[in-house]
């Protein structure tokens, strides 16, 4: 049962009667919106109260987009993680450590970053605080307008970065809002807060848990000149934190980095369209530095002004909690080239994921259900912990608000769509229950997952083949690795024919249905005889025992050929080893992002263990980031395979299901 709130949505002047906007817009190809105004908002609240007694402490908060809760000066949390404004999350905080008899302040950071983008429902107009404050079940403090707040004026925009995902903020320490988390501070020139007026928050406790922190410090500390050179070791993704003194006006310019240039300065230029370079104003005293929202890096340079001194520096991690369950499988122990990928894929997985299993943590920090089934599966399989895997399916399936054929970067206000993205749920959903034995969740989820499969038979199957021409058809990416594929997949056109890919994960996702029902005692979903001849009547070579691309061609790719593989469609043993010779002499690396992992999984299906080493040890794969200094898994197997290659990416390190000791079979039969 969700909370009931006896405080209200508090908000400044500018949001306080700023209705709401619909930027949830359906379409092919990309549509932009303007966010010239309402844009890179933080705005502060303070409250001090009096406790006559302290006991067992709850705070219920939220806050749109985002909040950083303090109590008495001390950080206590943040959130909550992205989700829409009808299903918006609340966290439960225990807070009563930070608590204590008498006076006590809540002060609370929020921003409403107002852009168009992948990360969160933003650009929306709507922003506000809300929360109650329990001791020993009773509240004693809510929201109000009682409450203090100032915009803070410590930050400027200065650009964005990735596709509109973040801003580079001027940080000037001079400002007056810096220490407003402490109880000494003085806050008479700020106004009361207000109500706001036209809120339509339906607000739901968020299942997933909050992020946790740790503090890195660098391994490489090097001053050059003025030029005082970072390295953390390994890319990680949060805040770099330090202090610093000066004089008033002085300026240090902060550059962030993944990689080294050829001549050792660091690569601030992100290949992932991120230019990670910000200015701190300092003050004249002795300044901390505040980043709000998070990167990804592992190298800083700062550029020194003359006299100016920079103390107690460390990297402040933040992810998703993570306590291992497995380890890498005993016969891969002592291979040094595996040990090398799982142990950059682990890394990954530990420190990348953030309050969603999103793709990369700088270019877009997106929410994707596609690729997001098998990295879900993946954390799961790792942490034993499910509520990745839960976030996934379940507000992917509430966004059929938006489309009955959801969407494919859910919480968020860029609605973006992929033919089989949404259909690939059906895949994680039965593979949670193979891990969790979970039978409530699968009879929650059967009939989501039937009325998703009708939609998609109703909408697009003719004479037993689907096309589904309203949506993006990606097959692989980046495109230079679909080889050739022989269909238009221009985005931001239908695609023109039925395609052997396309309705390969339809019969995955209709057989996996058909299992879930054997699973809960029903009838099979719906009998497949009639379909699997249309697909091989389609996509058949019957002379050369391989799948042609399309009804309207006689192309043969590796990706038509290796999904066919890998969901058991081949008809005959011949078409098996023609597609097994093709994965032999071509290798793993010839496809890339989407492909490999159903490739594996055909090869677990089949029980071909030496051909699935043979495709983790190809020089082109996981073994070429290796080389390339890789930390955390790349966005392709190579910085240069893609033209805007994120080296803090998870797809790739959903290879470790493979590498891991446990019964991979038994999940992906």
């Amino acid at each position: 049962m969700s909370h009931s709130f006896k405080g209200i949505w508090i908000t400044d002047d500018e949001f306080a009667n700023l209705a709401p906007r619909d930027v949830l817009f359906l379409g092919l190809g990309y549509k932009k919106m303007d966010c010239s105004e309402h844009r890179d908002r933080h705005i502060l609240f303070r409250k001090k109260f009096n406790l006559e007694k302290n006991g067992k402490s709850r705070m219920f908060i939220t806050a749109d987009d985002y909040y950083k809760l303090y109590i008495n000066g001390e950080f206590v949390t943040q959130g909550p993680a992205p989700c829409y404004h009808n299903n918006y999350n609340y966290n439960i905080v225990d807070v009563t450590d930070y608590l204590r008899e008498g006076e006590n302040l809540i002060a609370v950071h929020t921003l409403y970053q107002g852009l168009y983008n992948k990360l969160w429902q933003s650009g929306d107009n709507r922003h506000g605080l809300i929360f109650d404050l329990e001791v020993d079940g009773e509240c004693v403090l809510c929201t109000d307008e009682t409450f203090l707040t100032k915009p803070h004026d410590g930050f400027t925009e200065t650009h964005t970065v990735g596709y509109d995902t973040q801003f580079m903020e001027k940080q000037d320490s001079r400002a007056k809002c810096f220490g407003f988390e402490y109880p000494d501070f003085d806050d008479s020139d700020w106004t009361t807060a207000k109500k706001n007026n036209v809120t339509d928050h339906i607000l739901v406790e968020q299942k997933s848990k909050s992020l946790v922190f740790e503090k890195v410090e660098p391994i490489i500390s090097e001053l050059r000149g003025n030029t005082l050179y970072l390295d953390f070791g390994k890319v990680y993704v949060g805040y770099l934190c330090m202090k610093a003194t000066g004089k008033d006006g002085d300026e240090i310019t902060i550059k962030c980095a993944q990689e080294l240039n050829a001549d050792g300065s660091v690569r601030y230029d992100l290949r992932a369209f991120c230019k990670y370079i910000e200015p701190w104003v300092l003050s004249g005293g002795e300044d901390t530095l505040e980043w709000y929202d998070y990167k990804a890096f592992r190298y800083v340079e700062l550029d020194l002004p003359e006299g100016v001194k920079v103390s107690d520096i460390y990297f402040n991690v933040r992810h998703y909690p993570f306590t291992p369950v497995c380890g890498l499988k005993k016969e891969f122990r002592g291979n040094k080239d595996i040990e090398a990928i799982w142990d950059v894929c682990f890394h990954t997985m530990k420190y990348a994921v953030q309050e969603v299993i999103q793709d990369c943590c700088e270019r877009e920090k997106a929410f994707y259900v596609g690729d997001g089934c098998y990295t879900a599966l993946t954390h799961h399989i790792l942490c034993g912990d499910d509520s990745m895997v839960r976030k996934l399916i379940d507000d992917a399936f509430f966004s059929s608000f938006i489309t009955e054929t959801l969407v494919i970067c859910p919480d968020c206000s860029r609605v973006f769509e992929i033919a089989e993205y949404s259909i690939m749920l059906t895949y994680l959903v039965l593979w949670h229950y193979r891990l969790t034995g979970d039978m409530e969740y699968l009879k929650e989820n059967y009939p989501k997952c039937v009325e998703l499969l009708e939609v998609y038979r109703n909408k697009y199957e003719k004479d037993g083949l689907i096309n589904v021409d309203d949506k993006w058809n990606v097959v692989e990416w980046p495109a230079n690795y679909r080889d050739g594929y022989d269909v238009d997949l221009d985005p931001a056109k239908p695609c023109p024919t039925p395609h052997v890919v396309m309705n390969a994960h339809y019969h995955e996702a209709i057989n996996c249905v058909n299992k879930m029902s054997k699973i809960l005692g029903k009838e099979p979903y719906r009998d497949t005889t009639d379909l699997y001849k249309a697909f091989l009547d389609a996509f058949y070579d019957k002379e050369r025992h391989v799948f042609t691309d399309s009804v309207v061609s006689d192309h043969v790719s590796l990706v038509g050929n290796f999904y066919c593989y890998g969901f058991e469609l081949c008809p005959d043993k011949e078409c098996e080893e023609n597609i097994l010779s093709m994965l032999r002499e071509r290798k793993i690396s010839s496809v890339a992002l989407f492909t490999y992992f159903p490739t594996l999984m055909g090869l677990v299906r089949r029980e071909k263990w030496d051909d699935l080493k043979d495709c983790l040890l190809d020089p082109g794969a996981w073994i070429r980031m290796v080389s390339e200094d890789a930390t955390m898994s790349f966005e392709g197997w190579g910085k240069d395979t893609k033209y805007n290659t994120s080296l803090c990416h998870l797809t790739t390190a959903a290879v470790l299901p493979f590498l891991a000791d446990i019964d991979i079979k038994k999940i992906l039969e």
